[in-house]
């Protein structure tokens, strides 16, 4: 959600600029703008739409070596030109980018601005106001911007232009992520540091709450009492070639066929000098002496979580409850005396999750995190962190760090319970080889996915999908791929509660997806595809190798029971892909969503 890039040094800023919103673009967003400033002024281009119809508006002869850029994805306000960022105070002198929700813009509107007109409808702009009307009061804008950040309440993550200052952008920061990027005569600021690995690879991090002065030769951190911070820099573990697409026609196909990468890469990133499956002790540790497990996550992290709480339990015998964000944040249960949560999150920002952690710890208790991204905010402040070592993922619709989040709970749960000295009839490193050669024979069969899509998917405006056991979790993944890039209304059931309500919705040719690669409920998911058959339904049964029946539709190869959820999501995948493809969607960048959800 929503993108901040900035840009300060010798260079034109405005290439730096566009190439860096074009990074960010796999967040989603539905308008963009840039602001440039020079000898002239600042000089604003903000566009609804892509980014390629900004770049289209930009004055190519406009040169400046200062300005910053924003992707919107709407909150307070429709998506329009109007809303999209840059915003600027009616005297023209300041400039604003922001990502996050003031949660009392208008408490503050009402209390300060009663007097100022206002050109959008977003709680970004009651922001560059009310450093303008305290900079009309007499405060220097360092000041005033400071005064203003302590008002605010949410979340934000600000960069702003003073007209009168050349030399300088203003940063500021409260639980929504931002970076500092450091370079050789030039700074640059970035909500994620992929935007602006085109000139650095040398980030600082901002905590909560600090403000930051930047100029193209001094990054100067400070808290608001106005106190200045020392931090080093990290580098940043990504490659830039990874972020592109290739001969790939989408982002989402690409990242479903380097799964089985991603599985060979995360044993050997989990495997000691021995060959055997390792993580860091004190993570072992803390797992093995919870009396409880709280997993939280939020989407396909949570389909994720669900299935990890499958693996916990049968390998680790602790107990495991597994948790959607945004609900535990208001409604905690009755916590266990000693639980450790673990946060599963692609990015490493979702914000919903980020809340929890922040409730949790001001409790006492222990955190670890499982995101993709190193140095993001989950990951830092929790107190353990394992890596999915997935790769960038640029598309919103999750594949990749879906069966990379699945594959690291195994991990995690084999060691614990290796840990906890118990025994197991496999050895999860040859199981998992396994299945990383099943997920290529997956990957080859797009065109009977295809197929799949075609017959059952191309006229429908609805999809239920069932299974039992750990099928279950799949198929809410799989109608979860299929609404998200399809539009398709689809809705995942256990097979067994059909009949307690809606199978009253199934009609005649209404499609119905069935998963069968358990053993002990093989039968009795059969029988809830009779039931609605019997109702018109048009049955797609996919089964794994060894349970097949005549008239199933696509078997996949066998795998390990425990591990079918890491090879049974590959059609759901490529299913939604094509029947996406068919109706003309756009596949990567879905209506409505966005890639990392970095507001409440």
């Amino acid at each position: 959600m929503c993108g901040i890039v900035g840009y300060i040094g010798l260079n034109d800023a405005k290439e730096i600029l566009l190439k860096g919103l074009e990074k960010l673009e796999y967040r989603g967003y539905d308008s963009s703008g840039i602001a440039v400033k020079n000898e002239a002024g600042v000089t604003i281009f903000k566009e609804k739409g892509r980014i390629a119809d900004l770049r289209g508006a930009v004055d190519e002869n406009t040169v400046a070596h200062t300005g910053i850029g924003h992707t919107r994805w709407a909150t307070h306000g429709i998506p329009s030109r109007e809303n999209a960022h840059p915003h600027q105070s009616n005297s023209g002198r300041l400039t604003l980018v922001h990502n996050g929700v003031i949660e009392n813009y208008a408490i503050l509107k009402r209390e300060y601005l009663q007097d100022v007109a206002f050109k959008s409808e977003t709680d970004t702009e009651v922001i560059v106001q009310l450093i303008e009307k305290f900079v009309n009061g007499g405060m220097e804008v360092e000041e005033a911007f400071r005064q203003t950040l302590t008002l605010l309440e949410g979340s934000y993550a600000i960069a702003l232009l003073d007209v009168e200052n050349d030399e300088t952008i203003f940063v500021a920061k409260n639980k929504s992520p931002l970076l500092i990027g450091v370079g050789k005569d030039f700074n640059v600021v970035a909500s994620d540091a992929m935007a602006m690995l085109q000139v650095t690879d040398q980030f600082l991090e901002l905590m909560d709450k600090e403000m930051v002065i930047v100029t193209n030769e001094k990054v100067t951190i400070k808290n608001l009492s106005n106190e200045e911070v020392l931090r080093a820099p990290f580098t940043a573990e990504l490659d830039a070639s990874d972020i592109e697409k290739g001969t790939y026609p989408h982002y989402m196909l690409k990242e479903v066929d380097e799964q089985p990468a991603v599985i060979r890469k995360i044993i050997q990133a989990y495997q000691n000098e021995e060959g055997k499956l390792a993580i860091d002790y004190s993570i072992t540790e803390a797992v093995s002496e919870a009396d409880r497990i709280y997993i939280i996550a939020c989407g396909t992290s949570y389909h994720a979580g669900l299935i990890g709480k499958q693996f916990i339990e049968k390998m680790t015998e602790i107990p495991v409850e597994v948790h959607v964000a945004s609900e535990f944040t208001y409604n905690m249960p009755l916590l266990s005396k000693k639980p450790l949560f673990i946060f599963i999150s692609q990015s490493g920002e979702t914000a919903d999750s980020r809340a929890v952690l922040v409730s949790i710890k001001a409790l006492g208790h222990k955190a670890l995190t499982i995101t993709n991204v190193p140095g993001s905010t989950l990951s830092r402040e929790a107190d353990y962190t394992l890596l999915l070592h997935a790769g960038p993922e640029i598309a919103v619709a999750s594949t990749k760090a879906y069966t990379a989040q699945v594959a690291v709970l195994s991990i995690l749960a084999n060691v614990t319970g290796h840990f906890r000295n118990l025994e197991y009839d496999f050895d999860l490193v040859k199981e998992l080889g396994i299945v990383a050669t099943a997920m290529e024979a997956l990957c080859d069969s797009k065109e009977e996915m295809e197929a799949i899509a075609h017959e059952y998917l191309s006229v429908t405006r609805n999809c239920f999908f069932i299974g039992r056991s750990l099928d279950y979790y799949v198929v809410l993944e799989g109608a979860l791929k299929l609404k998200e890039i399809s539009y398709i209304q689809a809705e995942g059931f256990a097979g067994g509660e059909l009949k307690h309500g809606t199978i009253a919705l199934i009609e005649e040719g209404t499609p119905v997806i069935a998963l069968a690669t358990q053993a002990g409920v093989n039968l009795s998911i059969r029988g809830n595809v009779k039931e609605v058959v019997a109702r018109g339904a048009k049955p797609c049964i996919i089964s794994m190798k060894g349970l097949e029946e005549e008239d199933d539709r696509f078997v996949i190869p066998e795998v390990h029971e425990l591990l079918t959820p890491l090879i049974s999501v590959i059609p759901m995948q490529l299913i939604a892909y094509y029947a996406a493809l068919h109706r003309e969607c756009d596949v990567d960048k879905p209506r409505n969503l966005a890639k990392s959800v970095t507001v409440e």
